[in-house]
């Protein structure tokens, strides 16, 4: 399941690098993601917009049995 959760993050990670960040996948437990945002995307204020509104829906999108995404 890692392996296709890597995937989808390859799709969203090209609109994170454009404003200067990225997401680097930490762990796959009972359909739970766990991220860390990097780079700009660490700390801004609209971080957890992007995980939840981007990151989050990009990996359900394409990972249907994935519940959540979190960041650590």
């Amino acid at each position: 399941m890692k392996e296709k959760v890597e995937k989808a993050l390859d799709l969203i990670r090209p609109s994170l690098m454009m404003d200067g960040g990225n997401v680097e996948l930490v762990d796959v437990q009972d359909g739970v993601v766990k991220v860390k945002l990097t780079g700009a995307c660490h700390g801004c204020p609209m971080a957890q917009m992007t995980l939840k509104a981007g990151v989050e829906r990009i990996i359900r999108q394409n990972v249907p049995e994935i519940k959540e995404v979190v960041a650590v």
